[in-house]
Protein backbone atom coordinates (compact mmCIF):
# COMPACT_ATOMS: atom_id res chain seq x y z
CA UNK A 1 0.00 0.00 0.00
CA UNK A 2 1.86 2.99 -0.76
CA UNK A 3 2.37 6.13 1.56
CA UNK A 4 -0.45 7.88 -0.52
CA UNK A 5 -3.55 5.35 0.73
CA UNK A 6 -2.59 5.25 4.18
CA UNK A 7 -2.42 9.37 4.69
CA UNK A 8 -5.46 9.87 7.19
CA UNK A 9 -8.66 11.34 5.63
CA UNK A 10 -8.71 15.13 5.47
CA UNK A 11 -9.68 16.79 8.34
CA UNK A 12 -12.28 18.75 6.02
CA UNK A 13 -14.14 16.11 4.90
CA UNK A 14 -14.68 14.43 8.72
CA UNK A 15 -18.12 14.48 9.69
CA UNK A 16 -18.49 17.34 12.27
CA UNK A 17 -20.48 16.13 14.96
CA UNK A 18 -20.81 18.04 18.76
CA UNK A 19 -17.52 15.83 19.94
CA UNK A 20 -15.34 17.29 17.11
CA UNK A 21 -15.42 20.82 17.96
CA UNK A 22 -14.05 22.83 20.04
CA UNK A 23 -16.20 24.39 23.13
CA UNK A 24 -16.10 27.73 21.26
CA UNK A 25 -17.14 26.60 18.10
CA UNK A 26 -20.09 24.40 20.14
CA UNK A 27 -21.24 27.66 21.72
CA UNK A 28 -21.33 30.00 18.06
CA UNK A 29 -23.37 27.07 16.18
CA UNK A 30 -25.72 26.82 19.56
CA UNK A 31 -26.14 30.48 18.71
CA UNK A 32 -27.62 30.32 15.34
CA UNK A 33 -30.09 28.28 13.68
CA UNK A 34 -27.78 28.55 10.82
CA UNK A 35 -26.77 25.35 9.21
CA UNK A 36 -22.33 25.97 10.06
CA UNK A 37 -20.11 23.34 10.81
CA UNK A 38 -22.20 20.66 9.90
CA UNK A 39 -19.34 19.00 7.92
CA UNK A 40 -19.55 16.69 5.03
CA UNK A 41 -19.43 13.39 3.04
CA UNK A 42 -17.49 13.83 0.44
CA UNK A 43 -18.99 16.75 -1.82
CA UNK A 44 -22.49 15.94 -0.05
CA UNK A 45 -24.24 17.04 3.37
CA UNK A 46 -23.76 14.34 6.09
CA UNK A 47 -26.84 11.78 5.94
CA UNK A 48 -28.41 13.50 8.99
CA UNK A 49 -27.74 16.64 7.65
CA UNK A 50 -29.58 15.87 4.66
CA UNK A 51 -32.53 14.51 6.95
CA UNK A 52 -32.91 17.98 8.97
CA UNK A 53 -33.43 19.53 5.76
CA UNK A 54 -35.86 17.38 4.71
CA UNK A 55 -37.80 17.62 8.10
CA UNK A 56 -37.38 21.29 7.53
CA UNK A 57 -38.92 21.75 4.08
CA UNK A 58 -41.71 19.52 5.36
CA UNK A 59 -42.39 21.52 8.45
CA UNK A 60 -42.52 24.94 5.78
CA UNK A 61 -44.95 23.65 3.45
CA UNK A 62 -47.24 21.99 6.06
CA UNK A 63 -46.81 25.72 7.73
CA UNK A 64 -48.03 27.60 4.69
CA UNK A 65 -50.84 25.29 3.23
CA UNK A 66 -52.30 24.51 6.84
CA UNK A 67 -55.71 25.77 8.20
CA UNK A 68 -56.08 28.39 10.87
CA UNK A 69 -58.80 26.73 13.42
CA UNK A 70 -59.39 29.35 16.37
CA UNK A 71 -60.01 26.50 18.81
CA UNK A 72 -57.28 24.24 18.09
CA UNK A 73 -54.69 26.81 17.57
CA UNK A 74 -55.31 28.90 20.84
CA UNK A 75 -57.42 26.53 23.30
CA UNK A 76 -60.99 27.91 24.63
CA UNK A 77 -59.58 29.61 27.46
CA UNK A 78 -57.36 31.93 25.75
CA UNK A 79 -60.50 32.56 23.07
CA UNK A 80 -62.74 33.67 26.19
CA UNK A 81 -59.62 35.68 28.08
CA UNK A 82 -59.45 38.06 25.01
CA UNK A 83 -62.73 37.65 23.61
CA UNK A 84 -61.34 36.54 20.29
CA UNK A 85 -63.15 36.17 16.78
CA UNK A 86 -63.35 35.39 13.76
CA UNK A 87 -63.25 36.97 10.73
CA UNK A 88 -62.05 35.94 6.50
CA UNK A 89 -60.26 38.22 3.90
CA UNK A 90 -61.77 38.04 0.60
CA UNK A 91 -59.84 34.73 -0.53
CA UNK A 92 -62.20 31.94 -0.08
CA UNK A 93 -59.38 29.52 0.24
CA UNK A 94 -56.20 28.39 0.85
CA UNK A 95 -55.37 27.31 -3.01
CA UNK A 96 -56.92 31.00 -3.67
CA UNK A 97 -55.21 32.84 -1.18
CA UNK A 98 -51.48 31.58 -2.21
CA UNK A 99 -52.16 32.55 -6.25
CA UNK A 100 -54.08 35.67 -5.33
CA UNK A 101 -52.60 37.76 -2.52
CA UNK A 102 -54.70 40.83 -3.40
CA UNK A 103 -57.77 38.94 -2.10
CA UNK A 104 -56.16 38.25 1.46
CA UNK A 105 -55.75 42.29 1.36
CA UNK A 106 -59.46 42.99 2.11
CA UNK A 107 -62.10 41.53 4.20
CA UNK A 108 -65.43 39.82 3.10
CA UNK A 109 -68.72 41.53 3.34
CA UNK A 110 -69.39 39.32 6.41
CA UNK A 111 -66.16 39.89 7.84
CA UNK A 112 -66.40 43.69 7.47
CA UNK A 113 -70.02 43.59 8.99
CA UNK A 114 -68.82 41.56 11.87
CA UNK A 115 -65.82 44.25 12.71
CA UNK A 116 -67.94 46.87 12.61
CA UNK A 117 -70.73 45.64 15.22
CA UNK A 118 -68.34 43.73 17.65
CA UNK A 119 -65.13 46.29 17.70
CA UNK A 120 -65.17 50.15 19.36
CA UNK A 121 -63.81 53.22 16.95
CA UNK A 122 -61.18 55.11 17.79
CA UNK A 123 -59.12 53.84 20.27
CA UNK A 124 -55.49 53.86 20.77
CA UNK A 125 -54.33 50.73 20.12
CA UNK A 126 -55.56 48.11 17.60
CA UNK A 127 -54.14 44.07 17.88
CA UNK A 128 -55.02 41.58 15.37
CA UNK A 129 -53.78 38.37 14.85
CA UNK A 130 -53.54 36.83 11.08
CA UNK A 131 -52.53 33.52 9.77
CA UNK A 132 -50.11 34.84 6.96
CA UNK A 133 -47.84 32.22 5.82
CA UNK A 134 -47.49 29.73 9.20
CA UNK A 135 -50.22 28.75 11.61
CA UNK A 136 -48.05 27.29 13.54
CA UNK A 137 -46.21 30.43 13.99
CA UNK A 138 -49.40 32.17 15.26
CA UNK A 139 -50.35 29.29 17.20
CA UNK A 140 -46.67 28.91 19.07
CA UNK A 141 -45.88 32.69 19.43
CA UNK A 142 -49.09 34.77 20.29
CA UNK A 143 -50.23 33.17 23.57
CA UNK A 144 -47.49 34.20 25.32
CA UNK A 145 -46.98 37.42 23.30
CA UNK A 146 -50.55 38.88 23.44
CA UNK A 147 -50.73 39.19 27.48
CA UNK A 148 -47.41 41.10 27.56
CA UNK A 149 -48.70 43.15 24.52
CA UNK A 150 -52.33 44.38 26.76
CA UNK A 151 -50.41 44.24 30.21
CA UNK A 152 -47.95 47.10 28.86
CA UNK A 153 -50.49 48.77 26.49
CA UNK A 154 -52.71 48.80 30.16
CA UNK A 155 -49.11 50.51 31.46
CA UNK A 156 -48.77 53.04 29.40
CA UNK A 157 -52.80 53.76 29.66
CA UNK A 158 -53.85 53.22 26.01
CA UNK A 159 -57.27 52.18 25.17
CA UNK A 160 -57.08 49.05 23.29
CA UNK A 161 -59.35 47.66 20.88
CA UNK A 162 -61.08 44.05 20.87
CA UNK A 163 -59.07 42.28 19.09
CA UNK A 164 -59.68 39.19 16.19
CA UNK A 165 -58.10 37.12 13.98
CA UNK A 166 -57.86 36.92 10.23
CA UNK A 167 -58.17 33.89 7.83
CA UNK A 168 -56.21 34.21 4.85
CA UNK A 169 -54.52 37.45 6.05
CA UNK A 170 -52.03 39.24 4.28
CA UNK A 171 -50.19 42.66 5.61
CA UNK A 172 -52.06 45.05 3.31
CA UNK A 173 -55.25 44.42 4.89
CA UNK A 174 -53.61 46.93 7.85
CA UNK A 175 -55.35 49.61 5.44
CA UNK A 176 -58.73 48.16 5.72
CA UNK A 177 -58.72 47.52 9.83
CA UNK A 178 -57.71 50.99 9.75
CA UNK A 179 -60.33 52.54 8.12
CA UNK A 180 -62.86 50.29 9.60
CA UNK A 181 -61.71 51.35 13.13
CA UNK A 182 -59.76 53.87 13.08
CA UNK A 183 -57.11 53.20 15.89
CA UNK A 184 -54.02 55.55 16.36
CA UNK A 185 -52.04 52.63 16.19
CA UNK A 186 -52.60 48.84 14.25
CA UNK A 187 -50.22 46.19 15.15
CA UNK A 188 -50.82 42.87 13.15
CA UNK A 189 -49.28 39.93 14.89
CA UNK A 190 -48.82 37.44 11.30
CA UNK A 191 -47.57 33.97 10.60
CA UNK A 192 -44.20 34.60 8.35
CA UNK A 193 -43.02 32.70 5.06
CA UNK A 194 -41.35 29.72 7.21
CA UNK A 195 -38.04 28.84 5.95
CA UNK A 196 -35.59 26.02 6.81
CA UNK A 197 -34.44 27.59 9.79
CA UNK A 198 -37.98 27.53 11.22
CA UNK A 199 -41.14 27.34 10.28
CA UNK A 200 -42.45 29.36 13.59
CA UNK A 201 -41.85 32.34 12.99
CA UNK A 202 -43.86 35.48 13.91
CA UNK A 203 -43.80 38.70 12.62
CA UNK A 204 -45.49 42.66 13.88
CA UNK A 205 -46.03 45.18 11.50
CA UNK A 206 -47.63 48.28 13.07
CA UNK A 207 -49.12 51.10 11.38
CA UNK A 208 -50.28 54.79 12.62
CA UNK A 209 -53.47 55.34 11.31
CA UNK A 210 -53.79 53.38 8.19
CA UNK A 211 -56.10 53.87 5.41
CA UNK A 212 -56.15 52.85 1.83
CA UNK A 213 -52.89 53.55 -0.45
CA UNK A 214 -50.33 52.97 2.20
CA UNK A 215 -47.79 50.42 1.17
CA UNK A 216 -45.11 48.87 3.18
CA UNK A 217 -43.42 51.80 3.08
CA UNK A 218 -45.80 53.53 5.52
CA UNK A 219 -45.14 50.42 8.25
CA UNK A 220 -42.42 49.46 10.77
CA UNK A 221 -41.79 45.70 11.83
CA UNK A 222 -40.06 43.48 13.86
CA UNK A 223 -39.31 40.12 12.73
CA UNK A 224 -37.95 36.97 13.44
CA UNK A 225 -39.97 36.56 16.65
CA UNK A 226 -39.77 32.72 17.56
CA UNK A 227 -38.04 30.50 20.32
CA UNK A 228 -34.53 30.92 18.87
CA UNK A 229 -34.83 34.92 17.44
CA UNK A 230 -36.35 37.31 19.27
CA UNK A 231 -38.14 36.54 22.47
CA UNK A 232 -41.93 36.91 23.52
CA UNK A 233 -40.95 39.41 26.43
CA UNK A 234 -38.15 40.96 24.01
CA UNK A 235 -40.38 41.64 20.80
CA UNK A 236 -43.57 42.84 23.46
CA UNK A 237 -40.72 45.60 24.44
CA UNK A 238 -40.01 46.40 21.16
CA UNK A 239 -43.27 46.08 20.01
CA UNK A 240 -45.06 48.54 22.30
CA UNK A 241 -42.06 51.15 22.54
CA UNK A 242 -42.29 51.54 18.56
CA UNK A 243 -46.40 52.06 19.01
CA UNK A 244 -44.90 54.97 21.61
CA UNK A 245 -42.59 56.43 19.01
CA UNK A 246 -45.23 56.14 16.32
CA UNK A 247 -48.12 57.95 18.58
CA UNK A 248 -45.66 60.96 19.38
CA UNK A 249 -44.61 61.23 16.03
CA UNK A 250 -47.66 60.92 13.87
CA UNK A 251 -46.28 59.00 11.15
CA UNK A 252 -44.97 55.13 10.82
CA UNK A 253 -43.00 54.16 8.40
CA UNK A 254 -39.17 54.50 6.85
CA UNK A 255 -38.96 57.83 8.52
CA UNK A 256 -39.35 56.23 12.05
CA UNK A 257 -35.73 54.30 13.53
CA UNK A 258 -36.87 52.22 16.25
CA UNK A 259 -35.37 53.08 19.46
CA UNK A 260 -33.34 50.09 21.11
CA UNK A 261 -31.37 52.35 23.77
CA UNK A 262 -34.80 52.90 25.50
CA UNK A 263 -34.78 49.46 25.61
CA UNK A 264 -31.78 48.85 27.45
Amino acid sequence: MTDELKKPTDDRNMSLVASDLSARLQRIRARTPARILTGRAGAAYRTNVQLDLRQAHAAARDAVHGEMELMSAFGGDFIRRWELFEVQSRATGKDEYLLRPDLGRGFDESSRSKIQERCSRGGDLQIVIGDGLSVPAVSKQVPALLPLLHAGAQSAGWKVGRGFVIRYCRVGILNEIGELLDPRVVILLIGERPGLATAESLSAYLAYRPRGGHSDSDRNLISNIHARGVSSTEAAARILSLAAQVMKAGVSGYTIKENRRSLS
